[in-house]
């Protein structure tokens, strides 16, 4: 049976004065045995063996002081963008900052500096230098305890395959522990990489914002970077989140998704159906469906649609004459005297005679599908009609008022307005970058409508390019994922991946999740879904006991010592007894307790494949050049790969 030795590094290097003992011996027999005291043929030996053991002694002082040395951690650092670019040269290759793999041995570690003063155990500055620790030690000042990235001496550049992260990533962490920095590692990769980017910011980051500014300027044409800022509508792109589509039902469940949830679902039902009927008659009247006339024709009454479609039906089955049929003359002049009965106001005469003649002379088989669902919302009471649509209507008005209306319902002939209209065929067709910022602070409604409605076109896109077998790799970011996740979302993150369209989610807590979906399983159910983890420093409890389930449990070495004397009546009579004992027991591999304490910018990863990271981001200054750069690279920090 291989047993995994125990080590304790976290003490005095007793080696070294053991090590300086050997020294002095061994310069003891070799003055000895020049001198003549001895002869030379029995000192050089035992010169020979004090020197073997003074050079094993002090290597073994050596490491432990070598391990010692790091426990000061590693300081922020901010790098220039071509500081960085030596990195992530390999597009196959997903570079997650600086780091090393996490071991056993490393959990071991962990566990034990827990039970002491780790600053009692912090070599000097020039002594670190001279063991070859680079790099600056974390200050006092900064959040976090260093030790948790010192349990290891030696860090590497951390890569993965790409191919690793196509089942979803999650980015997990407080406020201001780094999610923003390690999501802007990642989409300046894959804007390097050449993907399709899509960025949903419900904050509005500025540094995250210039830093994919920069990234484009750096690796894409112009033009290719797009942005789209609800307060600020004149100077981005306008979205029309209803232009790709295949069949009429697609844009109902689009709405319906941004919908808030019922609780027997009759509401929801409903809403679908009024959007699809009017999609429908929309779609038959040749007219492409829009927001603004989603709402206009829900809101103010199907009748104008009807109407339409009426005449069309008509001048179609009938002929140019059909106004001239006796019953149909019959049916106009009674409604025109009064005395059809009009549901609403905004029925006009004619459309009460054509619905009447529809409805009684119009043969069974003959009828239109589309017509008759028409006909049953015309017909449907008023009143009771607005009220079942009640969930609908403040959902579809936030998104068409004021500026934001023709931003989200562009009309490609206003010759006034010349901001660019993109949907999402054209943003994949034209590998465009788009920094969707969604403005939750001032208008959290708004924000969470718009990214929800986005992520239903995304969700239908993907499905279209599964069908067409198009499989152009998107790269889909999304911040404050608690703030926009809906059924979209979590079907990208179960089926985007066959579709080409890859997610990567930061959230704070569980919590918040849970609080949008309904409840913490229905939360777990939708992270379930994303394969990769990188959890920064979070303090709510669910939050890391979710992530350390994650990353599994190891077995912990622990030392028990028994001491115990005693003495009889009898003069001189005495004893004692001294016993050692080594137990073990599977403990997290990751105290959930050290999460709360990590400094900003580091990390704990699980990648597939079961790897577990330990590794810290830099900042990028998209703004800052080599020339001028102060922040020096790790020496240790070579562009090698892990193992």
């Amino acid at each position: 049976m291989l047993v995994r030795p125990f080590e304790m590094p976290w003490r005095s290097a007793h080696e070294i004065g053991a090590g300086v003992a050997w020294l002095a011996t061994a310069l003891y027999f070799l003055a000895i045995g020049v001198l003549g005291a001895v002869p030379i043929e029995l000192a050089l030996p035992l010169h020979a063996l004090c020197m073997f053991m003074t050079v094993r002694r002090l290597l073994q002082g050596a490491a432990i002081l070598r391990i010692r040395s790091s426990l000061g951690g590693r300081g922020i650092e901010v790098v220039s963008v071509e500081q960085m670019q030596p990195y992530c040269t390999d597009p196959a290759q997903i570079f997650l900052g600086f780091g090393f793999e996490w071991q056993p041995v490393h959990a071991q570690r962990l566990y034990e500096l827990a039970k002491v003063d780790y600053r009692e155990f912090i070599v000097p500055r020039w002594l670190r230098r001279l063991l070859g620790q680079s790099g600056t030690p974390q200050p006092d000042a900064e959040i976090g305890l260093p030790y948790i990235h010192g349990v290891e001496s030696r860090e590497v550049p951390l890569y993965r395959p790409l191919q690793n992260f196509e089942g979803g990533t999650l980015l997990v962490g407080t406020t201001q522990s780094g999610k923003g920095v390690a999501l802007a590692h990642l989409i300046t990769q894959a804007v390097r990489r050449g993907d399709v980017v899509v960025i949903i910011d419900p904050k509005n980051s500025r540094r995250l914002k210039r830093i994919v500014e920069r990234a484009c300027a750096d690796y894409r044409e112009p033009d290719t970077f797009m942005t789209f800022h609800p307060a600020f509508p004149e100077t981005g792109v306008r979205l029309d989140f209803t232009f790709n589509w295949q069949k009429p039902t697609e844009l109902a469940s689009r709405i319906q998704s941004i919908m808030p949830a019922d609780t027997a679902g009759a509401f929801t039902a409903f809403a679908w159906d009024a959007v699809h009927v009017v999609v429908q008659g929309l779609v038959e009247l040749e007219e492409r469906p829009n927001l603004i006339k989603l709402t206009k024709y829900i809101e103010g009454g199907i009748e104008p649609v009807l109407e339409e479609s009426l005449r069309r039906y008509f001048g179609h089955r009938i002929g140019a004459g059909w106004r001239e049929l006796p019953e149909m003359r019959k049916l106009l002049h009674d409604a025109q005297r009064g005395n059809l009965k009009r549901p609403s106001e905004a029925a006009s005469a004619d459309l009460m005679a054509f619905v009447s003649y529809y409805e009684h002379h119009v043969p069974q088989n003959q009828r239109s599908k589309v017509l008759d669902a028409q006909v049953r919302t015309f017909r449907h009471n008023r009143e009771h009609y607005q009220k079942i649509t009640a969930n609908l209507l403040p959902v579809l008005s936030m998104l068409t008022s004021g500026d934001l209306g023709r931003t989200l319902s562009p009309d490609p002939f206003d010759a006034d307005d010349a901001r660019p209209i993109v949907n999402f065929e054209k943003v994949e067709r034209g590998g465009h970058v788009l920094y969707m910022c969604l403005d939750s602070l001032p208008d959290p409604s708004v924000a969470s409508a718009i990214g929800a409605l986005a992520l239903a076109d995304l969700a239908a896109r993907a499905g279209m390019r599964y069908n067409q077998g198009i499989y152009r790799r998107i790269a889909l970011f999304v911040d404050e994922a608690s703030n926009v996740i809906n059924l979209p979302l979590i079907e990208i993150l179960n089926k985007g991946a066959e579709g080409g369209l890859f997610a990567t989610c930061a959230m704070q807590t569980l919590a918040d999740l849970a609080k949008r979906l309904g409840s913490e399983d229905a939360a777990r159910m939708a992270l379930g879904n994303l394969n990769n983890l990188i959890a920064l420093r979070t303090k709510d409890r669910p939050t890391q006991d979710f992530v350390v389930e994650t990353f599994g449990k190891t077995a912990i070495h622990s030392v028990r010592l028994a001491l115990s004397s005693g003495s009889d009546t009898h003069l001189g009579d005495f004893s004692a007894s001294h016993s050692t004992q080594l137990t073990e027991s599977f403990e997290e591999l990751v105290p959930a307790d050290v999460l709360g304490k990590l400094p900003n910018l580091q990390y704990f990863a699980s990648v597939a494949g079961g790897r577990i990271l330990k590794g810290r981001f830099p900042i990028i200054d998209p703004d800052r050049g080599c020339s001028t750069a102060t922040a020096e690279v790790p020496r240790s920090a070579s562009p090698e790969r892990t193992p």
